[in-house]
């Protein structure tokens, strides 16, 4: 089997951390809630935020925090797929004209005028964060679900 950069990458950064959690005595539902909120909370519409909002939900419902963090850590890319969706989402959901823009163009305003281009995405941001809110309890339970059987069977045997 091919085992690539990116692949090996992959298993030293997420799989055999996560596998070290099962054998740490973290049990697999334990460990698939803490995987699901932190890919959830991994695509908030919040660009810079999610590390720390992660790390405080994890504190706060006491669910293993490196798991969380690498599972908020995978999800960047999607977060970045989905920032611009979000906005439009948020718009719908509102009755709003959608905000047109792209991610280069949103860099370039914000390097120009960062306060000036806050303030000026402010309520459009509220409502994609909205968005995001209505979508991730489904999205949650359902990664949830997905993982927590996953994550039973790659269960390490105790000796």
């Amino acid at each position: 089997m091919y085992d690539g950069p990116v692949k090996a990458l992959l298993r030293r950064r997420i799989v055999e951390p996560l596998k070290a959690q099962l054998t740490q005595g973290v049990t697999p539902g334990r460990l698939a809630t803490a995987l699901a909120l932190g890919a959830v909370m991994g695509v908030v519409p919040i660009l810079g935020a999610t590390t720390l909002l992660c790390g405080v939900a994890a504190v706060v419902l006491k669910l293993n925090q490196p798991a969380v963090q690498v599972a908020n850590f995978a999800a960047y890319p999607l977060q970045l797929v989905l920032f611009v969706p979000f906005f439009h989402a948020g718009a719908w959901l509102f009755g709003r004209p959608e905000m047109e823009f792209t991610v280069k163009q949103l860099r370039a305003e914000l390097n120009a005028d960062r306060w000036g281009t806050l303030a000026h995405y402010a309520g459009a941001n509220v409502r994609a964060v909205i968005a995001w809110a209505v979508l991730a309890p489904f999205v949650g339970v359902a990664l949830y679900l997905l993982l927590r059987p996953v994550l039973r069977r790659v269960r390490p045997t105790p000796p």
